[in-house]
């Protein structure tokens, strides 16, 4: 098998198509809740604690400043409220995805609860033998 037809062949197993595809929407949904920590969520907060934009918070290391041949240099910072806002971005979608893997848990254990509680379907070969045991049995009461 050559290269190439092997990593077709791998490229479209199931697992690897649904795991690209989770990836694109895990992508989606981490700009969504970016949008909302950022746009809705901490807007408040910042107010709640002064009018603090979260997103500017800093501690400058170095001021900037020019060098001796004119040339700008940039000031050195820690950019600590960044840290923050990705801090809460993270729980937030980790809170989210604990939520959605706890209701999927929920449904497969309802589902496996039915599957359970049903009787199990007989196959051919048993629905075959019982017939043989009914008719046999019929023959015996003769």
């Amino acid at each position: 098998m050559s290269f190439l037809q092997e990593f077709k062949a791998f490229a479209m197993k199931g697992n690897v198509v649904d795991m690209a595809v989770g990836i694109i929407i895990g992508g989606a949904f981490g700009k969504i809740v970016t949008s909302l920590v950022e746009d809705i969520i901490m807007p408040p907060v910042g107010l709640l604690v002064g009018g603090v934009n979260f997103s500017r918070l800093a501690i400058t290391l170095k001021p900037a400043g020019i060098d001796a041949t004119g040339k700008v240099i940039e000031a050195v910072k820690l950019n600590y409220g960044n840290f923050i806002q990705t801090t809460i971005d993270f729980l937030i979608i980790s809170f989210s995805i604990f939520l959605a893997i706890k209701a999927l848990n929920s449904l497969r254990k309802k589902q496996e609860i039915q599957a359970a509680q049903q009787p199990p379907v007989p196959t051919k070969e048993e629905t075959l033998l019982t017939e043989i045991r009914d008719i046999l049995k019929g023959k015996e009461n003769r």
